[in-house]
């Protein structure tokens, strides 16, 4: 056995024996039954539930099932035949000592509605939303505890108050699906939730309820909702079916869209602790068998979906506490790391821990560990770049990243997870000669996949290290696991004895001879028309170790501008952002909580951030910017241009003579475009 003991070790939720302490919390794009326009089976979901129950998970709980459907307006409990269709599913993953929970909820009802940027206008009309009701149900799914409630993703929209009569029907719902799901062989459910500042969220706390009937007010009646779901599905599956609630301890929200770092005092304005204490006790007697915690609500977001900023471990101290005032289990999701939740687990401090996405990452994750296969471990990185790709920037909606064609559920470091069988690896029958030019991400995860495949490979690099640009990418204090992801790959070049030429810059491919060749010489900076030019600092050398003075303009607040601001921050210097955009970080496809906490601590930090302003002259110690009330003159020691990157490829894609171009040298994008195009050319070869 490995030092994990405890981990491995059973767990009872209610009279469900778990084998084991680790829990695969529900995901977006993860479930087995889904009800976005209509209840229906996700057959496709088979191959991963099955790899992640052959590798030791103790339960697993897919992605959310709402009750009652985002578009078209269908009730889960009337489609009982797609649970029938689930059982294979569910049976099999018993087969192998496993266990799962279907979480139910309200779905995306709620001012947290993924009102996408293209509904905006649909909403803001009246006729309109009147017209295409019927189909994208913006009357049904833009409602909370009252009326006037901003929207999450669109605050200049807001809330309409739910109606007793539709509470009812969603308490019904509850209850009714979670028969189905019993019937099914489904172990026990998860309510969702109090969490994240859902829709039954909303109805706990005094910011976002404001009824003066009995299902606002006093504590009992704000917690009405939630008391009345589990006793309406214990009356409908029996006292001792499970369930368990997934629960946010506290909101840590200072404002509507305003969440509170870590480390920063605040006014509670959602759940705090000495709520939180009560309320865990309350729910728990009212029939909940086990809490499922982390913290934050949608207007802190990044405390549920911890982004690369967020400590490790982030949401444990919270859930420590909550566990003194209940006797059901408790367990914490929040990038825990396995050596923090054996540690906290055999002390009795809480009793299981949640990871998601790491799962996502590596489905061996929990064999690996067993067998202590650390280093082969891929780690996940919390880029969100796959997995939950919805971005947003001030009043936007959602921006939804379609590339690859998958808008969640799945991994940007791994396109394996949910395409299992498209991915397998099988050794081909006529073994080629690969040279592959350039050793960042792209062209090391194909020289990896060709090794398993069975061809030959020789990696050319011109520099004396692996990684490319991402090296750079990965040199800030709060990116350790970007640093692990380095690691895991230079362990897999050495696992598979690939044939690495360092300190190589190949110029002219008549130097070398291969069956194939594979061209990932990433980007270069792009260049600002801007006078002074020559005395500006690009970001990749700032990242790479140049050091710079106290006082640093940053042009360019997209990203990797914001990140660099952060971390001069952390050293003690003193940032400023000058940015083109209404906002910063605006690209599709950067998740809100990633975004949304690298705002948050540029005000946490009082970086000046000067948006839709340009630059119009930079010296050695000033920069002279054009803002929206003037001309502005900064005084600065250094100035670092981070405005993006143009393809460098050491010479074009040409098929027939066997040339290929991936990554930025083919298109510049982010780890997910650049990996999972390196999947595709490597089944390909």
């Amino acid at each position: 056995m490995t030092q994990y003991n405890t981990l491995f070790t059973p767990m009872k939720i209610g009279n469900c024996e778990i084998k084991n302490r680790v829990v695969i919390t529900a995901m977006e794009g993860t479930g087995i039954v889904e009800n976005m326009f209509g209840p229906k089976f996700n057959a496709k979901a088979h191959d991963y539930y099955i790899s992640l129950a052959k590798n030791n998970v103790g339960l697993l709980i897919p992605g959310m099932l709402p009750v009652y459907s985002m578009m078209m307006g269908k009730w889960t409990h009337k489609a009982p035949k797609e649970f029938e269709k689930a059982k294979g599913l569910i049976d099999e993953i018993h087969t192998y000592g496993s266990k799962v929970f279907f979480q139910i909820g309200a779905g995306f009802a709620g001012r947290n509605y993924t009102l996408v940027d293209k509904l905006i206008p649909v909403a803001q009309n009246k006729v309109l939303k009147k017209v295409l009701n019927p189909i994208v149900h913006l009357n049904e799914m833009m409602v909370g505890p009252s009326d006037g409630t901003p929207m999450v993703w669109a605050p200049q929209l807001s809330t309409r108050a739910l109606t007793k009569e539709e509470i009812q029907a969603y308490i019904d719902g509850y209850a009714k699906t979670a028969k189905l799901c019993k019937d099914a062989g489904v172990d026990g459910v998860e309510v969702h939730a109090v969490h994240e500042g859902y829709l039954m969220d909303q109805f706990t706390m005094d910011y976002t309820n404001k009824r003066t009937d009995e299902y606002g007010g006093s504590f009992e009646n704000r917690y009405r909702f939630a008391t009345e779901v589990v006793k309406a599905i214990k009356k409908e599956c029996g006292e001792d079916y499970p369930v368990m609630l997934r629960y946010s301890v506290t909101s840590k929200v200072i404002d509507f869209n305003v969440g509170a770092v870590p480390g920063e005092e605040f006014k509670e304005l959602g759940r705090d602790m000495e709520e939180s204490k009560k309320a865990a006790k309350y729910l728990t007697d009212a029939g909940y068998d086990a809490l499922d915690c982390d913290n934050g609500t949608y207007d802190s977001w990044y405390w549920a979906h911890p982004p690369v900023y967020m400590p490790l471990n982030c949401n444990l101290n919270e859930a420590i506490e909550i566990k003194k005032y209940v006797d059901v289990p408790v367990i914490c999701a929040g990038k825990m790391q396995a050596d923090k939740a054996e540690e906290v687990i055999s002390k009795g401090q809480i009793d299981g821990v949640g990871i998601a996405r790491q799962f996502l990452c590596d489905p061996e994750f929990l064999t690996k560990l067993q067998e202590g296969r650390e280093n082969e471990i891929r780690p996940c990185i919390s880029c969100h770049n796959g997995c939950l790709p919805t971005g947003y920037y001030k009043n936007s909606g959602v921006l939804m990243s379609t590339s690859g064609g998958e808008t969640s559920g799945v991994c940007a470091l791994n396109p394996v997870t949910h395409h299992e069988k498209q991915y397998e690896i099988k050794k081909v029958d006529n073994p080629k000669h690969i040279a592959i030019i350039g050793a960042g991400i792209g062209g090391m995860e194909v020289a990896r996949l060709s090794v398993m495949r069975g061809h030959t490979v020789d990696l050319y690099e011109k520099t004396n290290r692996l990684g490319g640009v991402f090296v750079a990418a990965a040199a800030p204090s709060f990116k350790e696991k970007d640093k692990q992801l380095l690691a895991w790959y230079e362990n897999e070049m050495n696992r598979l004895n690939i044939n690495i030429h360092f300190n190589t810059e190949v110029k002219d491919l008549s130097e070398i001879k291969a069956d194939e060749y594979v061209i990932a010489t990433g980007s270069v900076a792009k260049n600002l028309p801007i006078n002074g030019l020559e005395n500006t600092t690009e970001a990749v050398d700032y990242l790479n170790g140049k050091e710079v003075g106290e006082n640093v303009c940053i042009i360019g607040g997209g990203l990797t501008g914001c990140e660099i601001a952060y971390d001069l921050v952390l050293k003690g210097m003193k940032p400023v952002v000058v940015e083109m955009a209404k906002d910063v970080i605006t690209a599709p496809g950067i998740c809100m909580a990633n975004s949304q906490m690298l705002r948050d601590l540029l005000r946490f930090y009082k970086v000046p951030v000067y948006l839709e302003s340009t630059v119009k002259e930079v010296g050695k110690d000033y920069v002279v910017i054009n803002t929206k009330d003037g001309e502005k003159k900064i005084s600065v020691d250094n100035t670092i241009v981070s405005v993006g990157y143009n393809s460098n490829p050491l010479v074009q894609s040409d098929e027939k003579n066997h040339i290929h171009v991936i990554g930025d040298a083919n298109k510049v994008g982010n780890l997910k475009t650049v990996i999972w195009g390196a999947y595709e050319l490597a089944y390909k070869l």
